[in-house]
């Protein structure tokens, strides 16, 4: 099952514009669930003359029971937003906060 958890889905209905994996290979157990792939999308939505392009990131999460992605940020952040929010997490334990976002998501879900 695959899940949005976006006020307005329609927003990711489209394949992102950039994609950064940050787990992939092999399998991490988060209590009951397998997590099988975290990943950061980019969705670029459109650009302003003067603040630039408008970056809607997600967080991906997949496990043996669902999917969920997610907002984990949005806005005028400039070039390489998905870089350094990419950068920011692996250096931050933030993944760990992700994935653990998305489980108590999908255990209410499933």
């Amino acid at each position: 099952m695959k899940f949005a958890d976006l006020h307005n889905p329609e927003r990711i209905n489209k394949n992102p514009d950039d994609v950064v994996v940050l787990f992939s290979s092999g399998n991490f157990n988060q209590d009951e669930f397998v997590i099988s792939k975290v990943e950061l999308r980019l969705y670029l939505e459109r650009t302003d003359e003067k603040l630039g392009k408008y970056s809607l990131i997600t967080s991906y999460v997949e496990t043996d029971k669902g999917s969920v992605e997610m907002v984990y940020d949005e806005g005028f952040r400039g070039e390489s937003s998905l870089l350094r929010a990419s950068e920011f997490l692996t250096s931050n334990l933030g993944i760990s906060g992700l994935i653990l976002r998305s489980v108590i998501f999908l255990r209410e879900k499933i």
